[in-house]
């Protein structure tokens, strides 16, 4: 869905002002999708949890002046009527995968499905999970490799590669990688994201911002517009290499 070594640019919404500027200046270095956070599942309850429906309303607006498609993550039945409606992808996160209610909830739907993997879960099982939303009548599904827990201490997650030549030839869904949520380490992002890329993914999902100190939450993760522009630049340039005959 995202093809030729693409870019999917994502940050949690914090004010129409943020989300424009970093849309604007993901779409000038080559952005093909914006994923913003209106809903914001966290560990802890007291961590910022989103604007929830005024994140969506900006969420449209920012769609509506940069011509970028948007991407959301429905957390439940209550609020999945509400991102269809604003997004033009539905993202079922980590900590749903196996929500099976609501994965038949978008089978139903017309709109596409970015599909993460949870943090403790098998390939096999990511790939039936899908399979409840395809069985229902939706195939447009996009599988997200996000990384899965372990005992490793030099990064949040550990992002398994290995999950990217496997499901292709396993599946025909398309697959990404977000390297962000995997690592929670700005450093290892730009690297990570290359060698996704070279792994044969149909395209990166990465963490966005122009002030990261100030961001309300994940800015240790995010790379600023300016090494966003850089790493859209060295993706082109993977993928141009590990597709020529």
């Amino acid at each position: 869905m995202l093809g030729n070594g693409a870019d999917a640019a994502r940050r949690a919404i914090e004010s129409e002002e943020q989300l424009l500027i970093i849309a604007r200046h993901v779409k000038k270095a080559g952005a093909h999708l914006l994923r913003g956070g209106a809903y914001k599942p966290r560990t802890s309850p007291y961590s910022f949890q989103g604007l929830e429906d005024a994140g969506l309303k900006i969420l449209k607006r920012v769609r509506e002046e940069t011509g970028l498609p948007v991407v959301t993550e429905a957390v439940d039945h209550e609020v999945y009527d509400l991102v269809e409606e604003a997004a033009d992808m539905v993202q079922i996160g980590a900590r749903n995968m196996q929500n099976f209610s609501l994965l038949k909830r978008a089978g139903r739907s017309p709109k596409p499905v970015l599909l993460k993997r949870g943090q403790s879960a098998t390939v096999e099982e990511w790939l039936m999970a899908a399979e409840y939303i395809l069985e229902r009548g939706n195939p447009r599904v996009v599988l997200c490799e996000r990384g899965v827990r372990t005992f490793t201490r030099h990064s949040r997650n550990t992002l398994d590669l290995s999950a990217v030549p496997f499901v292709q030839r396993e599946s025909h869904l398309p697959i990404v990688v977000d390297p962000s949520h995997a690592t929670g380490k700005r450093h290892q992002v730009t690297p990570l994201s290359r060698a996704a890329v070279a792994a044969g993914a149909h395209g990166v999902m990465v963490e966005v911002h122009h002030a990261p100190e100030e961001a309300l939450c994940d800015g240790a993760q995010s790379l600023h517009p300016d090494e966003f522009e850089t790493l859209c630049r060295q993706i082109r340039l993977v993928y141009q290499a590990s597709t020529s005959p």
